[in-house]
């Protein structure tokens, strides 16, 4: 039996596409990380001049946003290095470890900054009302330019997804950071200012929600979350020719490339070969896998299925 009857290999699967969304997330991630550090270098000065929590959480998260960015630099820069030695998919999944990466720096920010907040609650200091209004202003601009550049991108990118995510994160926080300078311009209680802290940390709590499952979806090998397997399945068990078909796996190497591997069963003195190509050509369009690998069986004599139900039955 000559290999090509026994299994098919597509590799097809966009690298130009892939690269080019790559290329373009770095792109916008270069000019969110310009951004980020001169919010980060003003609201760390302003928040120890003005003494105000919600100015220095929100300098944190900054923080936490230029690592992220960073990161996520470092892995759409490794997950575009080409496969090679046992490496066979290359470092693909570096944007996914990447993610989770900046999920967890979330949560971490989010519980630092809701314990000083809860420390400060019993006995809040006074703060420089006109000074958190201005530099809450200026994080405002900083941070919803930067999110407006991210949210440009290829959302399906979960590495700019990351970072995408701690960026509007800090323009909600940097909106808390303008609505306590106000209040307590206003001559409002400066206990505002550990409360909109309390209140940014549930913010950045939330947002590294998709950050974390997302990313452990894929580690887990699970399938595409907006893809149908059983459909799936069906579809390959209507293409004329086909018999059944068993393992069918699939799974999502990193955003946008997803895989899928099976045993096709086909009629006896079926063109595998033509079945399989027809195969790879419906998952491509229908279902957006052009990573397959089929393993292309023909359907056993009735004769042998009936010795071997009775050696499965003995």
């Amino acid at each position: 039996m000559r290999p090509q009857d026994h299994a098919g290999h597509s590799h097809g699967f966009g690298a130009h596409a892939l690269e080019a969304r790559r290329e373009d997330s770095r792109r916008r991630m270069w000019v969110a990380l310009g951004i980020n550090v001169v919010l980060l270098l003003a609201e760390a000065v302003g928040g120890v001049l003005t003494g105000s929590l919600a100015v220095l959480a929100d300098a944190g998260h900054v923080l936490s946003d230029v690592g992220s960015i960073v990161l996520a630099l470092i892995a759409a820069r490794l997950a575009s290095m080409p496969a090679t030695g046992n490496r066979t998919f290359g470092y693909q999944r570096s944007e996914v470890l990447a993610a989770l990466v900046n999920g967890l720096l979330l949560v971490a920010v989010s519980i630092g900054i809701a314990i000083a907040a809860i420390g400060r609650l019993s006995d809040p200091p006074g703060i420089d009302g006109a000074g958190v209004l201005a530099l809450g202003a200026l994080g405002l601009a900083g941070n919803l330019a930067a999110t407006l550049v991210l949210a440009r991108g290829q959302r399906q990118d979960i590495n700019l997804e990351g970072v995408l995510r701690h960026s509007a994160a800090d323009a909600l926080g940097s909106l808390g950071v303008l609505l306590a300078g106000a209040f307590v311009l206003a001559g409002g209680s400066d206990i505002v200012d550990p409360i909109v802290g309390l209140l940014i940390s549930g913010l950045v709590l939330a947002s590294s929600w998709r950050l974390i499952k997302e990313p452990f979806d894929v580690l887990m090998e699970s399938a595409p979350a907006d893809l149908d397997v059983d459909g799936m399945g069906a579809a390959i068990c209507r293409e004329e020719g086909v018999r059944s078909v068993h393992d069918l796996h699939v799974w999502t190497v990193t955003a946008g490339f997803g895989a899928v591997a099976a045993h096709v069963v086909v009629a006896r003195g079926a063109d595998r070969d033509l079945i399989r190509r027809r195969l790879e050509l419906t998952l491509g369009e229908r279902f957006g896998i052009e990573h397959t690998t089929l393993q292309m069986e023909e359907e056993a004599e009735q004769g042998l299925l009936r010795v071997e139900n009775a050696q499965g039955g003995a």
